[in-house]
């Protein structure tokens, strides 16, 4: 609850400066910055929906539902890109009475369901969370860029000599972008990126320094999906074995 003394700093005009610095602030944030942002070369803007993730590792040291939280985390680091949460999703799927994305066809179902542009499915192919950790994802992104006519809009279809009487056909399966990563931090290569993540994250500023993300079971989640994701939108349809060859 706002204080009294507040509410008078507002009604003398000091609102209005902190509103225009809260607009400041959030165009600012629209833009690159040093802490882990991700570039969007290649997909442009678009709405993507995040699906629980899929537990094909065999281990139950992890929680899916949790795992896809962290993914949608890390997704809001990436331009352009609106995040639908995982919530939404195990909203359809409950009423659905399943518990994850059985196919393509099912994500794009559940991609018409939330009017996404599209709905990420992240498998977990392995899983160690022991220092040192290894985690393997395979990220599948079911749907269409919104450039490439998904959407409709009235207006604009007017103005056209003929209007389009049937929605842009659906792939057969077909990810628009795919990236499988295995990341061992065992790995020379694996430990010279989480060194990076770690110094955009503020390395510096903790005790176990960069560290602490091969010794914290969510902070390296989180920098396997970043490195996913960076992966990704970069065009995707990609596998490595160390996660981090291609990039």
């Amino acid at each position: 609850m706002e204080s009294a003394a507040g509410n008078r700093l507002f009604r003398g005009g000091v609102g209005a400066l902190l509103s225009a610095g809260l607009t400041a602030s959030i165009a600012c944030r629209s833009q690159p910055v040093a802490t882990g942002w991700i570039e969007n070369p290649t997909l442009g803007p678009m709405s993507i929906a995040v699906a629980p993730a899929v537990n094909l590792s065999g281990s139950t040291d992890f929680d899916p539902e949790r795992f896809a939280d962290l993914m949608a985390s890390e997704l809001t680091y990436v331009d352009g890109i609106e995040v639908i949460p995982v919530s939404r999703v195990l909203a359809v799927l409950q009423a659905q009475r399943v518990r994850s994305v059985q196919s393509a066809a099912h994500a794009w179902d559940i991609r018409e369901a939330l009017g996404a542009d599209a709905v990420l499915v992240c498998a977990v192919t392995e899983y160690d969370p022991y220092d040192p950790p290894s985690i393997g994802l395979e990220v599948q992104l079911f749907g269409l860029p919104p450039q490439a006519g998904d959407r409709l809009d009235p207006v604009a279809q007017s103005r056209r000599a003929t209007f389009a009487a049937e929605p842009p056909p659906r792939p057969a399966g077909s990810p628009l972008a795919r990236v499988q990563r295995t990341f061992d931090a065992g790995h020379a290569e694996v430990v010279a990126a989480v060194q990076r993540f770690a110094d955009r994250r503020g390395g510096d500023n903790h005790p176990f320094g960069w560290r602490r993300v091969v010794v914290s079971q969510r902070e390296f989640i989180r920098f396997c999906c970043h490195e996913a994701l960076t992966a990704l939108m970069s065009g995707g349809n990609q596998e490595s074995e160390d996660g981090i060859a291609e990039q």
